[in-house]
């Protein structure tokens, strides 16, 4: 046996049967998506088996995505938890053969209750998909597997088409980045999606500013006293023109400046790298690595300094 040359061909089979599922993608594909986004209760994700395990992933993926949904399997379902379905919420069961005894016995009950029903299934001659309100077709010829027993092609497609499901979705909705980072609190990703607004300070008497007509003298009190390591330096309308960081006080010392004469506007780098607060962490984060900075100045619509934001803050992760 060749063990790189079969893999290569149950990835090569697997591409196939994607390539059909795109083009079996039709308007019972829109009128699907169209009557999820419409639906006032939750997606209820049904299936058994290997079916079941990606059904878990799909409604995993519609949750935290911006679509409530949630995973019922389908032996649970017949012994009580049927009753966590409601009649505003839309069924999606997955079946490759459509024949999945435990899924066709909770029909009826969607039935009575009025739910709607979409059917994932390779076969569209199947009770499943008979009894379905939409029937969205896996397409899939033959499994990867040696003796096209083992699901796997099969598997694949509907996990593919779940995603795409939840991506069109997102796109229906609006849904930002703002949004997933709501659903992702927790972990490294949790750390990523956090905002500005979630790790910077905001508290007026701890964010540095000065005016730019600040002696230099004055400009070194406010940074050693907030703690910093700059100040955001404002005009007179109180809008951002400049930053003065330790580096530029170095300099400044290095040149023989004078506290006492020169002021802020003399010092200061103009034009700074800001931040916003409803902007990612991470997003920032990348800004201050770019231009090898540590710390940025947050501004409002009106380019007035609201904030400060330091890359400890964001490497810690905590909120402020």
């Amino acid at each position: 046996m060749d063990i790189l040359k079969t893999a290569k061909e149950v990835i090569e089979t697997e591409i196939d049967q994607l390539k059909n599922l795109k083009n079996c993608i039709d308007q019972s594909f829109e009128k699907a998506v169209k009557l999820i986004a419409s639906c006032k209760g939750k997606v209820v994700v049904s299936g058994i088996g290997k079916s079941g395990i990606v059904g878990k992933k799909i409604a995993a993926t519609l949750a935290s995505t911006g679509t409530p949904a949630f995973f019922l399997h389908p032996a649970e379902a017949l012994h009580g938890d049927l009753g966590m379905v409601s009649k505003d919420d839309v069924v999606i069961a997955i079946s490759n053969s459509g024949q999945s005894s435990e899924l066709l016995a909770m029909l009826p009950y969607f039935k009575r209750l009025g739910v709607p029903i979409i059917a994932i299934t390779n076969n569209v001659q199947s009770e499943l998909a008979k009894r379905a309100d939409i029937v969205l077709k896996l397409c899939v010829e033959r499994e990867a597997c040696p003796m096209n027993l083992a699901p796997t092609s099969s598997t694949t497609n509907t996990l593919v088409l779940g995603d795409a499901l939840a991506v069109c979705l997102m796109k229906l909705k609006g849904f930002t980045k703002e949004d997933f980072a709501l659903r992702h609190p927790a972990g490294n990703l949790g750390r990523k999606l956090k905002l500005v607004k979630d790790l910077g300070h905001f508290d007026p008497q701890k964010v540095p500013i000065v005016h730019q007509d600040t002696p230099m003298r004055d400009v070194v009190l406010e940074i050693s006293s907030k703690g910093f390591g700059a100040t955001a330096v404002v005009d007179d309308n109180g809008k951002l023109v400049g930053i003065i960081t330790d580096g530029d006080l170095r300099r400044f010392v290095q040149r023989g400046g004078d506290f006492n004469k020169e002021t802020a506007k003399d010092v200061m780098t103009k034009n700074p790298k800001t931040a916003k607060a409803d902007e990612l962490a991470m997003e920032a984060l990348k800004r201050m690595e770019d231009y090898k900075i540590t710390v940025l100045i947050v501004v409002d619509e009106q380019n007035r300094p609201i904030g400060i934001i330091h890359i400890h803050d964001i490497m810690r992760g905590e909120v402020a």
